[in-house]
Formats: structure tokens, C-alpha cells, sequence
């Protein structure tokens, strides 16, 4: 039993367990095959029961012994054996590093690469991913860092076979940066927080970091950067795993939604892994249209919206998992019909911690978007 139960959390077992049902296959006489879920749009639904993208039942297999499926087999056990490789010498690499490592010609007589573009590698790790079971990341394959937070917590980082300790409450302004990978030989202890703050911008967090926001109010205050990374999306639920809130808070417009409901629900891209990247739990603190009537300056604020943002709106309008709460059609109905839209940054315009008080007041009064 103990066997079976390592395989199922070791990608090293998982790599050699898929190896060894091609030979199986071969061995019988049959032509090796791949089996994964489709990751198509027609097969990724809303599970309202449990609030995030997911994917389908439906697969696809590709085979050996199909000419018009032997070169994708064939990439997809090259990128199977590289994973196995460098997760055998605990050795990491970027998605590009891996693209690298296979754009090499089949042979003297074969005029033919095993990749000749990074678009065809990509789509085959995530194959992987879903066949397995597994994160790119169990693969020993990162991606850029984005991300920044600070907070009363500590994290245990072995890497380089050394266990360093980072106490993310003494990091200054510049924080501590997330890393792509925030599940292997990583783990969060001593975390002290009423709260996970995340915040659209890299300036705005700069702002609320030099107040001493998340001190103050005991908090662990977060910035994707944009829009949110996979190791930022996975670090924001293993926080709310842990029980603790999770509060977002950006731009009233399109962009700024979406960014919400990416981290919220997942994304269409990688609604193969939601459950892992996900946040149901997490609330909309602002910025919102419905605050021009809370807050008389942020009239004097408002930006136009271009065609773009308002299309983006009423692409956003439609989406089961958006419509389904009326305070967000009311939402983008406003933005719509006043082609208006907000930034977080205008929250400055009293003075530079009135953003502070904002937030403050949000939370006291629980006045979120669900």
C-alpha cells in the first residue's frame, strides 16, 4: 500500500509509471498510446457547486501507430522522459529551458526536429499535467517570478539541499518576491494574519507597504503584479486553506474584474488545475462604480472608458459564473452606460492614506462583492 501511495505524490513514480505502460503495450503485440483529458473549450464548464472552471470527462488519445498522431506521441514521450531527467537530478528549468533541450534534429537520414516552435512543447507539458495529475512545477519546471507580499508570516525554503528561513515581516520595501513553485521543499509557518489583502498594482502595495498596512492591521498584503501568476494564484488558496480571508482589491474597470474573477473562479486556460488555483471564498473589497456614491471626490476621478474596456464589459456580462451574482451586473450595467471607469490609484486624491482608511472601512463594514 505504501508503494501505490507514493506513486500517486511522486512525479518521478508518475513519469516511470507512464513510461512502463508504453512498454507493457508494446510487449503485447499493441501500439503504445497517450491518453488525457481534451482541453478545449467545449470541455471546461462552470462546477457551481464548488465555484471555479473545471475541466470535462471527455479525451483524447493519440497513438504510435497513427500517422497523423505518431509525431505528437512521439513529442510527448521526448518532454516525458526530459521531466524524468530533471527530476531525478533535482535539477529545475524554465518551460523554455525544456523547449531547448528537445530542438534537436531526429537524425542524420531524418530531416525532421522534435520541436521546431515553443508553441508546440507548451501545449504537451500541460497534456502531462492533466494526465498525470500532476503541476508543471512537480516537474521540476518554473516559470518568471511575479508577485510580492509582506506580512507576519515565516517561510522554510530548502533549496540547494540548505533550509533557509524567511521572515517575511522584515523585508523592507522590497518585500519577499513569490516564487513560481510554492509547493515543493517550501512550507509556511508562523503565520499570524487576519487577512489576505491582494492588490492589483505594484505601486499601490508599495503605498500600502510603506504605511505599514499589513502591521497595522495585522495583515498579509499581496500584489500579482497585474495579472495573477500560477505561483501567486496557488500561494493565495493555500492561504485560504489555512482559514484565513481573502480580500482583492483593484481597478473598477474590465481589466481589474477580470483579474478578480481569474483569481476567484481560475481561468479557461488553466481550468485543468482550478481546484489548485482557485479562490471561491475570496470577497471584492473595490475599487467599484457604487463607491461614486459612497465617496462625492471619486466623481471628479473617473476616466473614460475606451472601446476595448467596454467591450471587454459586456464579454464579461455573459459569463455564467459573473451574471449569476446581481451586484455585478449592476456593476458593469453602470460601467456601460456611463462608459466611466475608476482606478484604485484615485483613492490618493484626499491625501495619500486615505487608501488605507478605505480598505479599513470595507472590511469593518462588509461591504464586498461576492
Amino acid at each position: 500500500m505504501a508503494a501505490k501511495k507514493e506513486e500517486k505524490t511522486n512525479p518521478k513514480a508518475k513519469l516511470e509509471g507512464l513510461g512502463k505502460e508504453q512498454l507493457k503495450e508494446i510487449s503485447l503485440g499493441r501500439s503504445p498510446k497517450f491518453t488525457t483529458l481534451t482541453r478545449t473549450k467545449s470541455n471546461i464548464m462552470y462546477d457551481q457547486k464548488e465555484g471555479y472552471l473545471r475541466l470535462g470527462r471527455n479525451e483524447e488519445e493519440r497513438t504510435f501507430l497513427n500517422i497523423s498522431q505518431s509525431k505528437r506521441f512521439m513529442q510527448t514521450i521526448a518532454v516525458a522522459a526530459k521531466c524524468h531527467k530533471f527530476v531525478k537530478e533535482n535539477l529545475h528549468t524554465t518551460i523554455r529551458g525544456l523547449f531547448y533541450q528537445l530542438k534537436f534534429n531526429l537524425g542524420e537520414d531524418i530531416d525532421e526536429n522534435v520541436f521546431d516552435e515553443q508553441a508546440e512543447s507548451n501545449p504537451i507539458i500541460e497534456d502531462l499535467e492533466v494526465a498525470l495529475n500532476l503541476k508543471r512545477e512537480d516537474f521540476n519546471l518554473n516559470a518568471n517570478r511575479k508577485g510580492v507580499l509582506a506580512g507576519q508570516l515565516k517561510v522554510l525554503d530548502t533549496f540547494g539541499n540548505e533550509k533557509v528561513e524567511i521572515d517575511c515581516s522584515k523585508m523592507g520595501r522590497s518585500g519577499w518576491q513569490i516564487p513560481s513553485d510554492v509547493d515543493n521543499d517550501i512550507e509556511f509557518v508562523d503565520v499570524k494574519a487576519k487577512y489576505v489583502l491582494v492588490v492589483e498594482k505594484d505601486a499601490m502595495w508599495q503605498r500600502l507597504n510603506e504605511d505599514n498596512f499589513w502591521k497595522k492591521e495585522n495583515a498579509i498584503v499581496l500584489t500579482p503584479q497585474g495579472q495573477a501568476s500560477r505561483g501567486t494564484r496557488r500561494i493565495i488558496r493555500k492561504f485560504a486553506d489555512m482559514g484565513i480571508p481573502v480580500y482583492v482589491f483593484t481597478d473598477s474597470d474590465a481589466w481589474g474584474w477580470y483579474i478578480y474573477w481569474t483569481i476567484k473562479t481560475g481561468s479557461i486556460n488553466l481550468a485543468y488545475i482550478g481546484d489548485s488555483v482557485a479562490t471561491p471564498e475570496a470577497k471584492f473589497i473595490g475599487v467599484t462604480m457604487s463607491d461614486l456614491d459612497r465617496y462625492d471626490f471619486l466623481n471628479k476621478m473617473t476616466i473614460n472608458a475606451t472601446e476595448v474596456d467596454l467591450k471587454r464589459a459586456s464579454e464579461m456580462m455573459g459569463y455564467e459564473w459573473i451574471k449569476r451574482h446581481k451586484e455585478w451586473v449592476e456593476e458593469l450595467t453602470r460601467m456601460l452606460k456611463s462608459k466611466k471607469k475608476l482606478e484604485q490609484d484615485a483613492l490618493q486624491g484626499p491625501r495619500l492614506t486615505f487608501v488605507g482608511d478605505y480598505i479599513r472601512e470595507k472590511i469593518k463594514k462588509k461591504e464586498f462583492l461576492p
